[in-house]
């Protein structure tokens, strides 16, 4: 079994809305770095001694608090949660959105506080308009590729290190 080192580069996936997670194993391997796809319910990997599925329990936040734990400043976690971006910023790993924009600790700041105002704008929200919330726009093919040149990217600044 290949086992990562302290210098080997780790992604890990928060997989349950995770749109990119075919994306990730081709470049992962190709810069040989492992990958951990998190979730609370199995999903389908590749058989390759460098990705392995953690299926964790249904308990609230359980794939965060995994994925919270395990990163480090070697570490690419691919996630949409601001918290957990936030949880993973602050134990030194880096953190990639699914479209490639990055959370970072310029941006983070304010990514929680929109994500406050945005919980309240719903909660005050009541009858037929709150219904109509919108939600983030249609996932494209220019997101993903933005989000493979960013995951490639760091993977290459790992490396570097």
């Amino acid at each position: 079994m290949l086992a990562p080192t302290p210098l080997t580069p780790m992604i890990l996936v928060d997989a349950d809305a995770c749109p990119v997670k075919e994306e990730i194993y081709p470049v992962a391997e190709r810069h040989r770095a492992h990958v951990r796809v998190v979730s609370n319910s199995p999903f389908r990997v590749p058989v390759s001694e460098r990705v392995k599925r953690v299926v964790v329990s249904d308990g609230f936040d359980a794939a965060d608090d995994w994925i919270a734990q395990e990163a480090g400043p070697r570490t690419v976690v691919v996630t949409a949660d601001i918290l957990l971006a936030e949880r993973c910023l602050t134990a030194g790993a880096t953190v990639l959105r699914h479209d490639g924009k990055p959370f970072d600790a310029a941006s983070i700041g304010s990514a929680i506080a929109t994500r406050a105002i945005m919980e309240d704008l719903r909660a005050g929200m009541d009858g037929p308009l709150g219904a109509a919330g919108g939600g983030p726009p249609p996932f494209g093919k220019a997101d993903r590729s933005n989000f493979l040149q960013a995951l490639d990217r760091v993977l290459v600044k790992l490396a570097r290190t």
